[in-house]
């Protein structure tokens, strides 16, 4: 097997190092953030004598897990991946990370995105109870994606499902990615909605992202990782325990903007993440139903709480705010028309109408008091321009631009 080179290997000993700090127990971010200032890096932290551990403040129970997994960490730090320490074992002694958690770093499109990671979920990084780090399987750099959750009952009504589904179609084609929890359900209709649009959907689970439960949606999973990522907190090989969904629900809550829940009965685990949603200060959607249906009294009670009754996706979109993002995209939008490319065929007047048309519905009447041009006009250049799929029809006589996913 070829060597590593030396930046390779210390880059490799730093994720590695985190590996152990995200399990080490009686460790949050503040107190690891200030371990942090004091000892220079994660390898730092974790190869720490106790006089050190406890001079950057950190806990008895995380100084005597670290203590123990120092010592097998600067062993485990000779091992090349897919290699044998020099005693010919596994190095998992005392918290160092095992032979396996190594092979499963050097697959593609697996890492551990360290609170510190730029590509961390700056919503998530600032909410109560940010995790140390994020397993992920799939694309770590659409984390920091607008994001909305949908989630609801394991056991919907058919048009709760197809709700769901219509529901996640339309907004993960306007840019949003669409937030769940791999749960069978309105989870797993929410999932497949934004991959028919195309989107960008990220799955955050209750265990950990090499162990898919269910075992059903394994396939599903599979396409998840195409389009936007798995996502754990959870150590590999963590099997779906029951406390650790309610621990799971707080990430979909706290790296999102809102949280839409769609059918939910009064004890069901989406109000967890409803609650969690309106405790971190993120906008909560909820869609009513028939007062004989038991799966609507969940969203009824939420509405009466103060979450908004939510009729369509544009009930949606009126409230949140992911402005800066579609400024980045106008923004670069620009720079290719700029360069003469902005979209093959489109002629100066069509360019106008979409400048026009931002991101949020808009309707024609609206569209012809923005440009100046004549009624007759907009409506043509509308059905061009939908025809091509720059723009699509929303609900009341609106229209909105199509926003692609990004590769």
């Amino acid at each position: 097997m070829q060597r590593r080179s030396t930046a390779e290997l210390r880059s490799g000993d730093e994720l590695l190092a985190w590996v152990t700090l995200a399990r080490t127990p009686a460790l949050d971010v503040p107190t690891l953030s200030a371990a942090l200032a004091v000892l220079g890096t994660a390898r730092g932290v974790v190869a720490a004598t106790e006089a050190d551990l406890e001079h950057a403040g950190l806990p008895p129970a995380a100084r005597d897990y670290l203590l123990q997994a120092g010592g097998s960490f600067r062993t485990a730090s000779a091992v090349r991946p897919g290699g044998s320490s020099r005693a010919g074992g596994a190095v998992r002694a005392g918290g160092a990370p095992t032979r396996a958690e190594r092979a499963w770093l050097d697959a593609p499109s697996h890492t551990l995105v360290p609170f510190t990671d730029p590509r961390f979920p700056s919503l998530l990084r600032n909410s109560k109870g940010c995790p140390i780090a994020l397993f992920v399987e799939g694309r770590a750099e659409v984390l920091n994606d607008p994001q909305l959750a949908i989630v609801g009952s394991r056991n919907p009504s058919a048009p709760g499902r197809e709700t769901a589904f219509e529901f996640a179609e339309h907004l993960a084609a306007r840019g949003l990615a669409i937030v769940s929890g791999l749960a069978e359900g309105i989870d797993s209709a929410a999932h497949r909605g934004a991959l028919h649009a195309s989107g960008i959907t990220l799955a955050v689970l209750g265990c950990g992202v090499d162990v898919i439960y269910p075992r059903g949606n394994l396939s599903l999973s599979r396409e998840i990782t195409l389009e936007g990522a798995l996502v754990s907190e959870f150590p590999l090989g963590t099997p779906p325990r029951r406390q650790n969904f309610p621990q799971r629900n707080r990430i979909i809550a706290g790296m999102t903007l809102g949280t839409l829940v769609v059918e939910a009965a009064k004890r069901s685990g989406s109000l967890i993440t409803a609650r969690l949603a309106g405790d971190y200060g993120r906008e909560l959607f909820a869609i009513p139903g028939s007062i004989r249906n038991p799966l609507s009294r969940g969203c009824h009670e939420l509405i009466r709480q103060g979450a908004k009754l939510t009729e369509t996706a544009a009930d949606i979109l009126s409230e949140l705010d992911f402005s800066a993002f579609f400024a980045q995209a106008h923004g670069a939008a620009q720079a290719v028309d700029a360069a003469g490319g902005f979209a093959p065929g489109m002629d100066k007047d069509q360019k106008i109408l979409l400048d026009a048309l931002g991101f949020d519905p808009v309707n024609l009447d609206a569209l012809v008091v923005r440009t100046g041009f004549k009624p007759e006009a907009v409506s043509s250049m509308m059905l061009i321009l939908e025809l091509e799929g720059h723009v699509q029809a929303a609900p009341g006589g609106h229209y909105s631009r199509v926003v692609r996913s990004r590769r």
